[in-house]
């Protein structure tokens, strides 16, 4: 059973997926990050929450959102990807797996393929408001039980020079972060952010819900409601 807020505001875009058959690995850690990023990795890190990380084996830069909301979208990727890394996680572990996107006027903007595209994704933030989606996908694979939560934030981004996009653009920071930023990095580096929302969120994983999540899911047990 799935329980996803996502659907809870409208969306049906989350089906339930056969679970994979995985032998046990021995893993002692208590979730299992079906990513490689590094931002995720440093944020359980730094709240205490002991993992191993894997890439899923799962691309979705080859899928297409379709007629979804950007909340369905996120919450179906962070799914998708956790259902992959399955496989990865052998017996024992909570499989977390998550996504993050930028939505700026109605507009989906995930990761940049090409430093033009991060280029024109920054000039497009420049100077407004957008908000930050961050979907969440938790599989335990004890009992079999899911849960899927989206949470969003939103970051107010001040005018960026023509030469600030472009000196930024060459470091290559841009690569595999949503929107081709990274909001600790862009704010010690001085440019005119301020955000509303938890932080972690705009950085990759909400970690103020994040906790109590995990938590709940290891004690619900196989059936009824998170």
């Amino acid at each position: 059973m799935i329980t996803t807020d996502a659907e809870r505001q409208g969306g049906g875009m989350v089906r339930d997926i056969a679970m994979s058959t995985t032998e046990d690995t021995g893993s002692a850690a208590p979730v299992f990050l079906a990513s490689r990023s590094p931002r995720r990795r440093e944020l359980l890190d730094k709240h205490g929450i002991k993992h191993t990380a894997a890439h899923p084996g799962f691309d979705d830069a080859i899928l297409e959102p379709g007629r979804c909301t950007p909340r369905q979208w996120v919450a179906a990727l962070a799914y998708l990807k956790a259902s992959a890394g399955l496989s990865k996680a052998g017996h024992g572990p909570i499989v977390l797996g998550a996504d993050t996107l930028c939505v700026k006027d109605g507009v989906m903007l995930g990761t940049p393929h090409s430093a033009q595209e991060a280029a024109t994704i920054l000039r497009s933030l420049s100077g407004g408001t957008h908000e930050v989606l961050t979907g969440v996908a938790l599989i335990d694979t004890t009992t079999g039980r899911r849960h899927v939560f989206v949470d969003q934030a939103c970051v107010h981004m001040g005018p960026l020079t023509e030469a600030m996009i472009e000196q930024y653009v060459a470091t290559g920071h841009w690569q595999g972060k949503a929107g081709g930023y990274n909001l600790r990095e862009r704010l010690d580096a001085g440019w005119p952010i301020t955000f509303e929302g938890d932080e972690g969120t705009i950085m990759g994983l909400p970690m103020r819900k994040l906790g109590n999540r995990l938590t709940a899911l290891r004690a619900a047990g196989a059936t009824g409601p998170l």
